[in-house]
């Protein structure tokens, strides 16, 4: 059995990252780089690690002399980073269907598992395994730029994933549309494979672009 230890930085960046995910830290919020250190109980070089980490991964902004604040979410940017996970995730899940070997499809099983018990309560966890699922469906056609390009976009998606999920219903709904992904992924159903995930990374955006739309008016 592994022992996976994790260092400082990595317990802040996944602390703070939560946060960001879950909405806890809003858009626009400076980060108070004395305060969290206190809190978390850590000295200013795994924080400084972390934030810096969270600034790469497009959650925090770095301002000269004032430090960090949170990027906040927006309707273009849900629309470039769907736009983007569009023309390339469901050609490539679809591909993968196709050549997926037993371990591969063990992995895509063990990730839908995964998602479906993650508690509703804790979105952050759901937002990662929804990622964890995703990318399980593209990594077996081993086209490594590919999979890291859908990998990193689901992570820019975490936290639209999270604020898409909040109304009712949508959590139902999304586990259905995972079971059908899965379902023609496994009987290697490319074609049927490719409508499934197109309509349904399409239909997120609409429901998103509904939300920021209301929130606007």
């Amino acid at each position: 059995m592994s022992i996976v230890v994790r260092t400082l930085s990595e317990q802040v960046f996944e602390i703070v990252r939560e946060q960001i995910v879950t909405g806890k830290l809003a858009g626009h919020t400076a980060i108070r780089q004395d305060a969290l250190a206190t809190e978390l109980g850590v000295s200013k070089i795994p924080l400084r690690e972390a934030l810096a980490r969270l600034e790469q991964e497009g959650l925090l902004t770095s301002h000269a002399n004032r430090g960090y604040s949170v990027q906040p979410m927006s309707a273009d940017e849900a629309d470039d980073i769907f736009a983007l996970r569009l023309s390339i995730e469901p050609q490539a899940a679809a591909y993968a269907s196709t050549v997926a070997n037993d371990n591969d499809r063990a992995t895509a099983i063990l990730a839908f598992e995964e998602l479906d018990s993650a508690a509703s309560e804790r979105l952050a966890e759901v937002a990662i395994r929804n990622r964890v699922f995703h990318t399980a469906l593209v990594r077996p056609g081993r086209r490594l730029l590919t999979t890291q390009m859908v990998e990193r976009l689901a992570i820019l998606a975490e936290r639209y994933v999270v604020a898409h999920l909040r109304p009712a219903g949508r959590e139902d709904r999304a586990h259905l549309e995972h079971r059908q992904l899965l379902d023609a992924w496994l009987a290697r159903d490319d074609d049927r494979m490719l409508t499934l995930l197109t309509s349904h990374i399409q239909s997120t955006l609409t429901d998103l672009r509904a939300q920021f739309d209301t929130a606007r008016d």
